[in-house]
């Protein structure tokens, strides 16, 4: 397979994963992924603004969101997001730890 196949492919395994995640699972909180896979969409958008901004496009946290959610981060929040109890709150602080580093207070 040559290199650029190989690039559309990716491109294209990773649309269908926005696509499952933002469309046909909403309802699967950002904080069960992040929990039981050590991955969540806030991660999927972090990578695709790092990406960004390591080929020297300049690109916020807040815009990465936006691009990924296809709207406000705080709109998609509002429309899908739950209140997470106790233990999932202290499972996401050890998850978090230990696949993206320290919480930033």
């Amino acid at each position: 397979m040559d290199h650029q196949t190989e690039i559309e492919l990716q491109a294209a395994a990773f649309r269908a994963l926005r696509e499952h995640l933002m469309v046909k699972r909403p309802d699967v909180q950002n904080i069960d992924l992040m929990n039981m896979a050590g991955f969540c969409r806030n991660c999927l958008s972090r990578w695709y603004q790092e990406a960004a901004n390591a080929r020297g496009v300049e690109m916020t946290k807040d815009e990465a969101r936006e691009i990924f959610y296809g709207m406000p981060y705080d709109d998609w929040k509002a429309q899908n997001q739950t209140e997470a109890d106790a233990g999932k709150q202290a499972a996401f602080k050890q998850a978090f730890a230990d696949n993206v580093g320290a919480p930033k207070d």
